[in-house]
């Protein structure tokens, strides 16, 4: 009697997880469907896919050196030879837009993984813990990180640690000659990644600790676990697929929003420094002859504009078609 009892309680689990795997490959092709009909967050997308493919092949089809210099041509409007002009030192600025997007894309995918890590793990631990001690300090470290104004954070791990890592790397470079500890511009690098992930994980960890607050205790995750499903098989074919579309959304919504910080931190000089190319650096020194030569100034600020409006409309378009309460 007992066997046929567990006969029937392993095929109802059974029957149940079928009817979820089937209702979540049919969610994620309507929410697919939704996205490709929507002509904003479709344009969006493209705009973006051409962001990373210049970042990834741009170095090796520009027409020039982005530190290549010639003052004859210092300050050239916009020609055949220089379709974005040149700058104040006679360097072509499509060159060093294009090199900025590389740069650019770097610094967002790494602070979006980093900070998606740190939020995962802790926005998991949380949840899992919901009610105790540590729940309770993991939230009040959400809290006290978003209240802290994120341009000051920046600003203050910038100038206290920067000067330490730079005699770090002087005294290696003494003991081993290595040119390597010469090339500073990776701690601009590291203390970008690590400040801006220092802002952004929180949200991260909070809408994870939510999604997984709200799935744990649906019917079909406890038939889940009472049935002996493990660990991995909930979280593949529970937890991952009902919350993919908040993560996706804020992970899209990252990315968008370290590269505008990312050219923010380096319009103020706490970012990534010359001569690496960055288009809030280059912003930066547009502005000081705008009114002289605007198109120094316009070429990387309008691409920042562009890339920053795709990353809404995918955004926009990913919220859309992610979220059952938008559908009609």
């Amino acid at each position: 009697m007992k066997d046929k009892i567990d006969t029937v309680e392993n095929a109802e689990t059974n029957f149940q997880t079928a009817i979820q795997d089937t209702s979540s490959e049919s969610f994620m092709k309507d929410a697919f469907l939704r996205l490709i009909a929507n002509k904003g967050a479709v344009i969006g997308l493209i705009l973006i896919s051409l962001l990373f493919l210049v970042a990834f092949i741009g170095p090796y089809i520009t027409p020039y050196d982005f530190l290549s210099q010639n003052i004859e041509m210092r300050n050239q409007g916009i020609s055949w030879a220089h379709p974005f002009g040149t700058d104040d030192l006679g360097r072509d600025i499509l060159s060093r837009v294009i090199y900025g997007a590389r740069t650019a894309v770097i610094i967002s995918l790494s602070v979006t993984v980093i900070s998606f890590l740190i939020g995962i793990v802790v926005g998991s631990i949380g949840a899992y813990n919901v009610g105790g001690k540590i729940d309770a300090f993991i939230v009040w470290l959400i809290d006290i990180t978003m209240s802290i104004p994120s341009l000051l954070l920046v600003i203050v791990l910038n100038t206290s640690l920067k000067p330490l890592f730079m005699r770090w790397m002087e005294t290696q470079y003494l003991e081993t000659k290595n040119p390597m500890f010469r090339e500073t511009i990776w701690i601009d690098f590291v203390l970008v990644f690590g400040s801006i992930a220092l802002i952004k994980w929180p949200k991260a960890a909070r809408i994870i600790r939510a999604q997984i607050l709200s799935i744990r205790n649906k019917n079909y995750v406890i038939a889940a676990i009472a049935s002996g499903v493990s660990t991995i098989g909930i979280l593949r074919r529970y937890i991952i697929p009902n919350s993919i579309g908040p993560v996706v959304v804020l992970f899209s919504a990252t990315l968008g929003e370290a590269m505008v910080f990312e050219s923010a931190f380096s319009f103020l000089g706490v970012g990534v420094r010359p001569p690496i190319p960055s288009w809030g650096n280059m912003i930066s020194d547009g502005l000081r002859v705008w009114h002289l030569h605007p198109h120094i100034l316009a070429a990387p600020a309008a691409v920042l504009a562009i890339m920053t409006m795709a990353f809404s409309f995918l955004g926009d378009g990913l919220n859309d078609a992610l979220n059952p309460r938008q559908w009609k």
